[in-house]
């Protein structure tokens, strides 16, 4: 199994309180053990208290090893774990079948920055699973974890081979799938599928292309955030808020 180095006291103290996450070993510095004292007192993880400059070092060695830039590791500490296993697609398509579930697909964003952020939003909105393609999509770095601040402990991700095809077996277990386009022009309410106990789905596409031909092919509806001023696009990290917003919000 891979390891993962991961950064950002949200996001080690998520992972430390992760019963399916295999924490390895914890660097840390004294004021990262009295802000981690909590998750680490029913803990079996080894760990070594540094002063921050060995910290960095460290980190600078663990980085090179997993051959992901160095970045300067904050909050005085560097966790690194097993990566968590991977899903099993019947578990994904059980879940839907089961109703009112709050999908997001995430179809090829390449930039980490943006994939981590929407995965926090994700987390926010109380998304029940995220289904990334295995291909082209951002890696589970360093700066991800940090960036993401634990929601990939508390999200169900699904990584898999072909999107448009998982789109397909999650519309036949009843599943409505919504895809963001700056084309749409219907009129779409999100919350009436949900209330009536459909499952939805919302597709984001990459940053610059926007959704796949192949995987717009297949959804449902196609949903627009108008602009109402001179700025006609957003980052697809806003843009995912907005939406999320729009088909999840209260």
């Amino acid at each position: 199994m891979d390891t993962e180095l991961i950064i950002g006291i949200h996001s080690i103290k998520a992972a430390l309180e992760n019963s399916l996450r295999n924490c390895i070993e914890l660097f840390l510095t004294e004021d990262a053990k009295t802000e981690l004292k909590e998750q680490l007192k029913n803990s079996n993880i080894s760990t070594q208290v540094v002063s921050p400059h060995k910290l960095q070092e460290i980190a600078k060695s663990k980085f090179k090893e997993a051959e992901v830039e160095y970045q300067r590791v904050p909050s005085g500490a560097l966790l690194i774990a097993d990566a968590l296993a991977e899903r099993d697609m019947n578990d994904l398509y059980e879940l839907v079948a089961e109703g009112s579930k709050k999908i997001l697909c995430l179809d090829q964003i390449s930039d980490v920055h943006n994939g981590a952020a929407i995965l926090r939003t994700a987390s926010f909105y109380g998304v029940d699973a995220v289904i990334l393609p295995a291909r082209k999509s951002f890696r589970f770095s360093p700066g991800y974890f940090r960036i993401a601040s634990g929601a990939h402990e508390y999200l169900k991700l699904f990584q898999v081979q072909n999107l448009s095809k998982t789109i397909r077996k999650m519309q036949e277990n009843g599943t409505i799938v919504v895809g963001l386009s700056e084309h749409a022009d219907e009129k779409f309410s999100a919350k009436e599928y949900l209330s009536s106990g459909k499952s939805l789905a919302l597709v984001l596409g990459k940053e610059e292309t926007g959704i796949s031909n192949a995987v717009m092919r297949v959804v449902d509806h196609k949903l627009a955030l108008n602009s109402q001023g001179s700025i006609k696009s957003l980052n697809v990290s806003v843009a995912s808020a907005v939406s999320l917003e729009k088909c999840f919000g209260n």
